[in-house]
């Protein structure tokens, strides 16, 4: 009896799920996006099997975005994505978990510091790309794929310089088996990309250092061919994000 005394009622008991949908916008508007997340999960339970649930499923995940839980946000988009394959709103769906991972990579506080974004684990922006690329390859028409089609362009210059430079440190202690591999991603995967003249002259050097003459030759012909007036150099372009 005790229990029950202190259990809380729902507010949202008898309500319709036009009216917790209403309420659950109107939270929204207010900046209360946990509150908001909260009532879209009733909604998506109290519409189950409805076109109004799959709505509710991808606004509470852009609700929790919003609250800055970005790993329960793409959990949930994770889920839309596996359940509803042929949902009309699966580009939207894609873009937002873009985005979600996007802006876990460049935070409001990286505008105001010298932290370069390749520097940082590359976990949240791969999966970004992917989910943009999935995006932009299935649904090229999509209103959202212009988007995202700026921001992959931005992504593959920041992850081949996360490979430069996770290869730079492999570099500097002698690890240059490891170094040559990680090179060889930014150069294969990352093509046409300023980091390709960084990491080929890293990768001479590497060969250099191994004792490996031919191959060293071969990519000092291979940087020579591409950026004819190369200067020997270490230095990495300042990204679009950083002031100063």
């Amino acid at each position: 009896m005790s229990a029950c005394a202190t259990t809380e009622k729902d507010p949202t008991t008898g309500w319709s799920v036009d009216k917790i949908y209403a309420e659950a916008r109107e939270e929204m508007s207010n900046l209360q996006f946990e509150k908001a997340a909260t009532l879209f999960e009733k909604l998506e339970g109290r519409a189950a099997g409805t076109p109004l649930a799959q709505q509710a499923q991808l606004e509470k995940a852009y609700a929790y975005y919003k609250n800055k839980d970005t790993a329960l946000a793409v959990s949930i988009l994770d889920r839309y994505i596996k359940i509803h394959p042929s949902s009309p709103a699966l580009d939207y769906a894609l873009y937002l978990k873009g985005v979600v991972n996007f802006n876990e990579e460049v935070g409001f506080l990286e505008l105001f510091s010298k932290q370069d974004m390749s520097d940082r684990d590359q976990k949240a922006a791969k999966e970004s790309f992917e989910a943009f690329k999935e995006l932009v390859t299935r649904f090229p028409d999509s209103k959202y794929s212009e988007d995202a089609r700026l921001r992959m362009a931005y992504m593959v210059d920041t992850l081949a310089r996360s490979e430069v430079n996770v290869a730079r440190y492999y570099h500097k202690r002698g690890a240059y088996v490891a170094a040559v591999n990680r090179l060889q991603v930014a150069i294969q995967d990352y093509q046409g990309t300023a980091t390709v003249k960084d990491a080929l002259e890293l990768l001479a050097d590497c060969y250099d250092k191994m004792g490996l003459v031919q191959l060293r030759d071969d990519t000092r012909r291979v940087l020579l061919t591409n950026f004819p007036t190369t200067i020997q150099t270490k230095s990495v372009p300042r990204p679009w994000w950083k002031l100063w």
